[in-house]
């Protein structure tokens, strides 16, 4: 067997369903409020913004649902994606564990993000919409989404966190090139982005504020909808196609981890990797430890409240029970722009608060140079926010070393860094620096979480 585990591109290699954890959880989720009833909210309350196919994906609780033969067809242009084993960096850590890392970074975008994008983009230009309206933070989501509305002819319209906006020239260029339309977030095109200029004409953005202007946008047009990169559960049943592929390769390596591991901002490759497997523990009890990795400048699940809160800043969207740290707060401008989002997705939210996630965090500086680390033995620059997971992987190696344990670790390496070389220019230049949240910002953000019955 090879250290690289690449299926053929075959029937066999690809998915034909995705899987649904809401079929195996323990505990029902807590039910997704309207935001103005605060009951439950219906299919119909959700038409506004989604199309019906992704609505009933939302809600269901069957276990597989089938990919779209379409869909199946773009995804084999780079899927299946391979399964490496880190010998080298296993060599480099002088460490017993066996390491592997799904690379995600061989999509068309980069990143995870298609995987998601391109079945949006299909339900959305099967029942007729003409406009698509989404945020993102570093750019990895706005870049899968517009590629993937060329693929099925949609216009793209994307509201861009502003500093990543700033940060990320690349990334607004890619998008451009597919014919998206890339606005920094907070902006004057909505009334939202509007009320946030003129009590902080300089704030940075925050995709809390980014997906306020997208969901106002599509709300105006009865040709648009919005797509969301992350937290909901449709989002993250798009991306168990990641675990399913790295199940059947870890299979074929005759191996099978002990630990999965993955970065979180709204959770969205840590449910990728991660929920295949950790449904055969709720189904099989198999003993695997699930650890969300997260930056300790926006501790969402470390330091965050378990509670009912928007997923935006101006309270457009319905209520969520999540860990949070309250839908106001506005991270500091670390690199990781793909994880500096306000709450986590429910559906992790609910697993972790149930104790079968096990979240850390980590500072900016350790996360690149553990990103470093990795390339110098890999070959492969990773994104910054992959760079989380590399330093839980890394971290939990050592640990292996000091034990003697030969424990098995597979983490989802979600991007390649290759827009982000600027971020590794500053860190190598001594200019990055670790940031802390504001505790006061984020206590005055959790104070006005919503009162719900």
């Amino acid at each position: 067997m090879t250290d690289s585990v690449k299926y053929l591109l075959d029937e066999q290699a690809l998915p034909k369903t995705w899987y649904n954890i809401n079929a195996d959880l323990p505990e029902p989720l807590p039910p997704v409020l309207h935001p103005g009833t605060k009951q439950p909210i219906t299919p119909d309350d959700l038409a506004m913004i989604f199309p019906r196919a992704v609505i009933e994906q939302e809600m269901s609780q069957i276990r597989e649902i089938e990919i779209p033969e379409p869909v199946r067809e773009v995804y084999r242009q780079w899927r299946p994606s391979p399964l490496h084993r880190a010998r080298r960096l296993e060599k480099a850590l002088d460490t017993p564990a066996k390491i592997y890392y799904k690379y995600e970074g061989v999509s068309p975008a980069g990143s995870h993000k298609p995987n998601t994008a391109i079945p949006q983009a299909f339900y959305n230009k099967q029942e007729g919409v003409k406009r698509i309206t989404t945020e993102t933070g570093a750019g990895q989501w706005g870049s899968a989404l517009a590629f993937s509305g060329a693929f099925f002819g949609l216009e793209i319209v994307v509201y861009m966190v502003k500093v990543s906006f700033q940060q990320k020239p690349y990334r607004r260029a890619f998008m451009e090139t597919f014919g998206a339309t890339c606005i920094a977030s907070p902006s004057d095109t909505t009334e939202s982005g509007r009320a946030i200029l003129e009590g902080r004409p300089d704030s940075t953005g925050s995709l809390g504020i980014a997906i306020s202007e997208a969901v106002e946008m599509a709300a105006r047009r009865d040709d648009t909808k919005y797509a969301l990169g992350s937290v909901l559960n449709h989002v993250l049943l798009h991306q168990t196609v990641i675990g399913l592929e790295a199940q059947r390769q870890m299979e074929m390596a005759g191996d099978y981890p002990d630990m999965v591991i993955g970065c979180t901002g709204g959770g969205s490759n840590f449910a990728g990797i991660a929920f295949p497997f950790l449904g055969e523990r709720l189904r099989e009890g198999r003993k695997v430890d699930f650890i969300a990795v997260e930056p300790s400048a926006c501790p969402t699940l470390t330091k965050g409240k378990f509670a009912y809160d928007f997923g935006d800043t101006a309270h457009l969207t319905p209520l969520v029970k999540m860990y949070t740290l309250g839908s106001g707060f506005v991270p500091p401008g670390f690199h990781a722009g793909g994880l500096r989002y306000h709450g986590m997705a429910p559906q992790i939210s609910h697993l972790t608060h149930l104790g079968y996630i096990d979240p850390r965090s980590y500072n900016q500086l350790e996360c690149f140079a553990a990103g470093v680390q990795f390339a110098k033995a890999e070959g492969i620059l990773p994104a910054p926010e992959a760079n989380h997971a590399v330093k839980a992987a890394i971290h939990e190696a050592e640990k292996c070393r000091e034990s003697g344990e030969a424990k098995t670790i597979l983490f989802n390496l979600c991007g390649h860094g290759h827009f982000d070389m600027q971020a590794y220019m500053d860190y190598m230049g001594g200019k990055l620096k670790d940031l802390e949240y504001a505790e006061g910002e984020v206590a005055m953000a959790l104070a006005g979480l919503p009162s719900v019955p």
